[in-house]
């Protein structure tokens, strides 16, 4: 160990094991992360994850609320100055560039989903997908049917985004698939 190693605040310890729970969780979803596993990611004790978030729940309860408020913040970043079509446009872009780069947020997102099956779980994707939803209204101002349309091809990006179908290794099908996106735009 480095004797030179500064002292962490309580919140950069937190922010390290957020970032090893997202790690582990995109991995290994909520049912099969373990928290034994995550300490071990941030170097520290499994005593001392539960002493941040009480529980294996709560921890990711904190990292599927991050990943959101990441999402929304990329959306407002992208958006800043534009409104209507083009600040939607600015806003797919970007998270497109996010599927492409970042594929651990994309599995954590996928895994947050999958675990809505626990009610507060549940409650907490939905809170999150919601506030990202009123934003892309607000900023845009366009019409439900437009700001639908957004958030179905998000989903179904993500979709072939978790299978691996990117430009240059994809199948027929979701080629079919991808142009029939341009006649929704």
């Amino acid at each position: 160990m480095n004797a030179t190693r500064t002292r962490q605040s309580a919140a950069e310890r937190r922010e390290e094991i957020l970032e090893a729970a997202l790690d582990e969780f995109a991995e290994h979803g909520f049912h099969g992360a373990s928290t034994e596993a995550i300490a071990r990611r941030a170097g520290i004790s499994q005593p001392y994850v539960f002493r941040l978030f009480g529980t294996k729940q709560e921890l990711f309860k904190a990292v599927v609320t991050r990943c959101f408020r990441e999402t929304l913040e990329m959306f407002q970043r992208a958006a800043e100055g534009k409104r209507g079509r083009e600040a939607l446009e600015a806003m797919g872009a970007a998270y497109v560039e996010r599927l492409q780069t970042d594929r651990k947020r994309l599995q954590a997102q996928m895994q947050a989903y999958a675990a809505c099956d626990d009610p507060e779980i549940r409650a907490v994707a939905r809170a999150g997908y919601g506030d990202l939803v009123a934003y892309v209204e607000r900023v845009s101002g366009l019409e439900p049917a437009v700001v639908s349309a957004f958030f179905a091809v998000g989903m179904l990006l993500n979709v072939f985004a978790s299978m691996g179908l990117t430009a240059g290794q994809s199948e027929p099908w979701a080629d079919q698939l991808l142009a029939g996106l341009e006649d929704i735009h």
